[in-house]
């Protein structure tokens, strides 16, 4: 998008945690001006759904993560040492809730030990973002609104301000007020909705946003983060909902 005004989103993963319907988890590609590549969150298939797209992992400049789950984080490790090995020079911005540095070194030696301790080929910086602060990471500003998600780290809805157009994940939440504060007036919301009616802690469901969303005033609204039940009445959705490929202009 070299020269070009605006955003445009990927989804590379929309499922669950449990890849209910065949979908990926968690991962939004991001593109903006000057080909910078954003990705909100890294769930476990992220490497895999990326290249499966043909991109390049080596292009992605900046890691955003709402909380520290594995099916929103558990693919960085897998992106870091992609690095490693490919030789990747270009440096990566690691940004997510206090807690990220330490669960990124844990993980790392969980799965690959040592990993952690290598001399990396590219500069790496994990940055720490505090709830309700506005923080510059290159051309973005991004805000972390806290939710309701036990994940042993604070977790966060993610409001993503870049060039001129503003998109809001809501990471994994049951409904809280200070989602209307992340995601009012923005261009687009990808909001989960795990369930169609039934309510389930720490995870939202498709009526209880219905009821929401025109207090939220979002210009588009997306859904994901699909359960069986939703994928089993998607079609009765207030809003669109998202599938593995969907690429969104912004």
């Amino acid at each position: 998008m070299s020269g070009e005004s605006g955003l445009r989103l990927r989804v590379l993963g929309s499922g669950d945690a449990f890849g209910t319907g065949g979908r990926l988890q968690t991962c939004l590609y991001l593109e903006g001006p000057e080909d910078r590549r954003v990705l909100i969150d890294c769930g476990a298939t992220s490497l895999v759904a990326l290249k499966g797209a043909g991109i390049d992992p080596a292009s992605v400049g900046c890691v955003l993560l709402s909380h520290l789950h594995g099916d929103h984080f558990g693919g960085l490790p897998f992106l870091v040492l992609d690095g490693q090995f490919a030789r990747r020079a270009a440096p990566l911005t690691v940004a997510g809730p206090p807690g990220t540095r330490e669960r990124l070194t844990t993980a790392m030696e969980v799965l690959f030990p040592g990993s952690s301790r290598v001399a990396r080929r590219f500069q790496t910086d994990l940055v720490e973002l505090g709830a309700g602060t506005a923080t510059a990471i290159g051309p973005l500003t991004v805000i972390g609104f806290p939710v309701q998600h036990e994940s042993g780290a604070p977790s966060y809805a993610l409001r993503v301000e870049w060039a001129g157009r503003t998109v809001v994940y809501s990471g994994d939440t049951e409904w809280c007020e200070s989602l209307v504060d992340a995601a009012r007036g923005a261009d687009l919301f990808v909001c989960e909705a795990y369930t169609f009616e039934r309510r389930i802690r720490y995870h939202l469901d498709h009526a209880t946003l219905a009821r929401r969303l025109d207090a939220i005033g979002a210009r588009r609204v997306i859904l994901t983060h699909l359960g069986p039940e939703m994928l089993a009445h998607r079609h009765e959705a207030v809003a669109e909902c998202a599938e593995d490929g969907l690429v969104v202009e912004i």
